[in-house]
């Protein structure tokens, strides 16, 4: 089984990355949150790995912290939520607001995420409650990134198709997003979308 990877970035898009081991490409899915972290291609990366096993597939999970990969393995073991919803849930919500939401009981905050709907919602925090509270839960905020124009606007539209939204949606989403701020990172740009699709 495959625990970590340390290798450069080969190809990278929204929700999933090649890495580059000695000559080995390995094909990562990863969260948003993981996304926002990663440099540009050719940067070396070091991830923590999820090996999932499948009948007809073997695929890689990976997470640039361990709070992101201890949320991960306990959303799939939630009956009904398997690996992709638990990256789209990991990708709708930041890990630290994960956190406060499952121990505030936010069923609200939960049914924002794209997919989850209010029985999944209650199922998460009925069955996480108990099981965070021992979470390290880092104070320290992400680093800003800022993307060109264009692929700014690419990145956000992959993105929210990734989670499930229709392309004519989310281009009026990422389209008002960036209209509303000059200069906008990744992760603000796709808050103000999400936001956007969410009214």
């Amino acid at each position: 089984m495959i625990a970590f990877l340390r290798g450069t970035i080969l190809y990278k898009q929204p929700n999933l990355i090649i890495v580059d081991v000695q000559g080995v490409g390995y094909e990562v899915h990863v969260p948003l949150s993981t996304y926002y972290e990663l440099g540009d291609d050719g940067v070396e990366v070091a991830l923590g790995i999820y090996t999932h096993v499948r009948d007809d597939a073997l695929q890689l999970y990976g997470f640039l912290t361990s709070l992101e990969q201890q949320l991960f393995e306990r959303l799939i073991g939630i009956s009904g939520i398997g690996p992709k919803l638990a990256v789209a849930i990991l990708s709708g919500i930041e890990p630290r607001e994960l956190v406060t939401a499952v121990q505030r009981a936010d069923v609200a905050r939960l049914t924002g995420v794209p997919g989850i709907g209010r029985k999944t919602a209650e199922r998460i925090v009925l069955e996480l409650k108990d099981r965070l509270t021992h979470l390290p839960v880092p104070d320290v905020d992400r680093v800003a990134t800022v993307p060109a124009g264009d692929r700014l606007r690419d990145d956000l539209l992959s993105a929210l198709q990734n989670l499930g939204y229709h392309r004519p949606l989310a281009e009026k989403a990422v389209e008002s997003a960036l209209a509303a701020t000059t200069t906008p990172t990744f992760e603000q740009a796709l808050k103000a979308a999400l936001r956007e699709l969410m009214r």
